[in-house]
């Protein structure tokens, strides 16, 4: 079945091995999304990688998150996703889209970028090795 966009919120714990909650809020959440922000102690943000038409309100959503006070210094894992699709962009591209060079040098957070496949779970790996290492204490 095809993936379909999150609408509303979700929760799940993971063990890293601490237990860890991961909220997970949809794109059309953005305006309720600051809410959040005073609890967060990491910040995965997803883009679809298979859609150059949302490129743009994306990257506008992501600089909106890291110019947020409260995630000012809250390390960010930037997610493409979908790069099972055989119109996905690769990083490279999304990169030069996001002006991602930019963003990362301007950020006052760390930011660090992975492809992914929530699909197949192609990164996943590398996705909870970002967690553990930013929450594993």
């Amino acid at each position: 079945p095809a993936p379909v966009p999150q609408v509303g919120t979700n929760l799940t714990d993971l063990r890293l091995p601490r237990k860890v909650t991961v909220r997970e809020l949809g794109g059309c959440m953005g305006p309720i999304w600051p809410s959040y922000y005073s609890e967060c102690s990491a910040l995965l943000f997803v883009v679809d990688a298979s859609n150059p038409t949302q490129v743009s309100s994306s990257c506008i959503q992501l600089l909106s998150v890291l110019s947020a006070a409260p995630l000012a210094s809250v390390p960010v894992l930037v997610l493409f996703n979908k790069i099972d699709l055989p119109c996905y962009m690769s990083l490279v591209e999304m990169k030069s889209l996001f002006r991602m060079q930019d963003i990362v040098s301007s950020a006052t957070q760390p930011i660090t970028m992975l492809e992914t496949s929530a699909r197949d779970g192609t990164g996943l790996a590398n996705v909870l090795q970002w967690l553990r290492a930013t929450l594993g204490d």
